[in-house]
């Protein structure tokens, strides 16, 4: 699906597709961190009509719950398009030195040459987690990288 990105100066970005109906929606991203999804009435980008606004964590409570069942079906689609690029999921276990520890510590990506890209919990998807993450035990790790970067990493978290 295509979608088309728009600078609105002193506003944010828009970003637009038209759905499986023909509807051209928008979402547009303040510089103030909300959101709001909008319908335009025809081709006309200058007339919206607004079905709601959300705060940063609203959307991205939403993008969590949107995005959760696809990141493996994103990720799976990027490394048949990348040769030499896998995806892998390593389960951070109770008993992990790293249980209760920064993502950082872990020093994956340099280690390795792989990158945790996501930590899925329970239902919930941390994408792109940052170095502050706490792991918790259960916690799958969505890794990217060849073969031998993926199982380094495997290999790291349980010791």
């Amino acid at each position: 699906m295509d979608v088309n990105e728009v600078l609105l100066p002193g506003v944010g970005l828009r970003y637009e597709f038209i759905n499986q109906d023909g509807e051209r929606i928008g979402v547009v991203a303040r510089r103030t961190g909300d959101f709001e999804l909008v319908v335009y009435e025809g081709d006309n980008p200058d007339v919206a009509r607004p079905l709601f606004r959300l705060t940063s964590e609203e959307a991205d409570t939403l993008a969590e719950i949107l995005g959760a069942p696809r990141i493996a079906e994103r990720f799976a689609d990027l490394t048949r398009e990348v040769p030499g690029l896998s995806a892998g999921q390593v389960e951070v276990r109770h008993g992990s030195q790293f249980v209760g520890r920064p993502l950082g510590d872990t020093m994956a990506r340099t280690r390795t040459g792989a990158s945790i890209v996501a930590i899925v919990r329970g239902e919930k998807v941390i994408a792109s987690p940052g170095p502050e993450a706490i792991l918790r035990a259960e916690d799958v790790l969505v890794v990217i990288g060849t073969h031998d970067g993926i199982a380094g990493v495997e290999q790291l978290i349980r010791g």
